[in-house]
């Protein structure tokens, strides 16, 4: 099915809300955490996909400023699954050329987390073939606000003419500056929700909803939803050109 997808419509940054993984394990009577550790894989297959079909960018919505509300135990228990991931994937994100980009309020997770972060951002950091974002602490409202301080504080200095203001300066002030915007954004479990999730950047993406629950979710359904998105007329406001 692979080589169907046309790689001139191939989409520049795709973005991912893998949900499910908690109803997953349930579902075989589970823990949650099996659940995550179940998701893992389905991250790293994903991951290694994307790559394989040239995708830039791939963002994955791993742990957001709401998921803080969760009972303490499942907290630490994905902490502890996260840094077994950084370490176990450091390697191949290397041999793959991919660099690994945080973002969300990084200052928020556990020193560990942050240290096993900051080793593999410095391994992947010339790495240039794709861009893996992984959201954490991440919520596209508090990222706004954080956008809105910095642009402010520096209109207050004088640095920045609000006048001069521009979409390209509300960019280049998100935690994805640089990036192209999201052209698809894919949500796994059946949810119809966006979930503070890129607010700005998805402005434009086409959506994809699918009942997969996340690790169930694998490279043939990734392809067939990337083929449906180069079936898709993206006219960004416009009128259809026929």
């Amino acid at each position: 099915m692979r080589n169907e997808l046309d790689p001139d419509r191939m989409p520049k940054h795709v973005a991912i809300i893998m949900d499910g993984n908690g109803r997953w394990a349930k579902k075989r009577l589970l823990n949650r955490i099996n659940g995550h550790e179940k998701g893992a894989d389905a991250v790293r297959t994903i991951v290694q996909t994307a790559r394989k079909l040239d995708i830039a960018a791939l963002t994955l919505y791993a742990f957001s400023t709401e998921n803080w509300q969760r009972p303490q135990p499942e907290i630490s228990g994905l902490m502890l699954l996260l840094r077994r991931f950084l370490s176990s994937e450091r390697q191949t994100l290397v041999d793959n050329e991919i660099r690994l980009n945080p973002i969300g309020q990084i200052d928020r997770l556990p020193q560990a987390v942050r240290e096993n972060l900051e080793a593999v951002m410095e391994a992947t950091a010339n790495n240039q073939r794709m861009i893996l974002n992984l959201a954490l602490s991440y919520g596209a409202r508090a990222e706004i606000v954080e956008m809105v301080k910095q642009i402010a504080a520096k209109a207050r200095t004088g640095a920045l003419d609000p006048a001069a203001i521009t979409t390209e300066t509300v960019a280049d002030h998100l935690y994805t500056r640089g990036m192209p915007d999201v052209d698809l954004l894919i949500r796994t479990s059946g949810e119809m929700r966006i979930s503070n999730f890129l607010l700005w950047q998805i402005a434009y993406a086409e959506i994809f909803f699918t009942p997969t629950l996340w690790p169930d979710f694998g490279e043939e359904e990734f392809v067939a939803i990337l083929h449906d998105y180069q079936h898709r007329e993206r006219r960004f406001g416009a009128i259809p050109s026929t």
